[in-house]
């Protein structure tokens, strides 16, 4: 049996449950609480169970190794996915074929089982990674020499 390669270990997402935890860590009192109705608070509960529980329906793909020096059937199976960098992720749903081509390259890549909600598109992915706009003075020298 091969051991497993932190680039080849397949990682499960893990969900917190938010019902639980805010039951249970808020220290105000319920009068000042908004009051939701049971319909909209069972709506809500609803579509969080939803989210939570939904079927794992996309494989989540992620480059961690170059291609470079190996051959030109393996890079062709990474242009077939539709990856050209390292650290580039793409999406795809369950099938035998895109099954096929991960295990060509399952030296490379990483994959994950995500559900559907959590597919992102390349603006997405973008959109995520990008720092809020403006700045944030934090200290000034000044501050430090007058002990301010």
């Amino acid at each position: 049996m091969r051991p497993v390669s932190r680039f080849n270990a397949v990682r499960t997402l893990a969900t917190v449950t938010q019902g639980s935890s805010s039951s249970s860590s808020s220290s105000a009192p319920a009068a000042s609480l908004p009051h939701k109705t049971s319909s909209e608070s069972l709506e809500t509960t609803s579509t969080i169970q939803a989210t939570q529980n939904a079927p794992n329906t996309h494989f989540k793909i992620t480059l961690r190794r170059s291609a470079i020096s190996l051959g030109d059937k393996i890079k062709g199976t990474l242009k077939a996915l539709g990856i050209h960098r390292r650290f580039q992720t793409v999406y795809f749903p369950f099938s035998p074929e895109v099954a096929g081509k991960i295990l060509r390259v399952k030296e490379l890549v990483e994959v994950e089982n995500v559900p559907a909600h959590l597919v992102m598109t390349k603006q997405e992915q973008r959109q995520a990674r990008r720092p809020p706009r403006g700045y944030k003075v934090v200290g000034t020298r000044k501050g430090k020499f007058m002990n301010v």
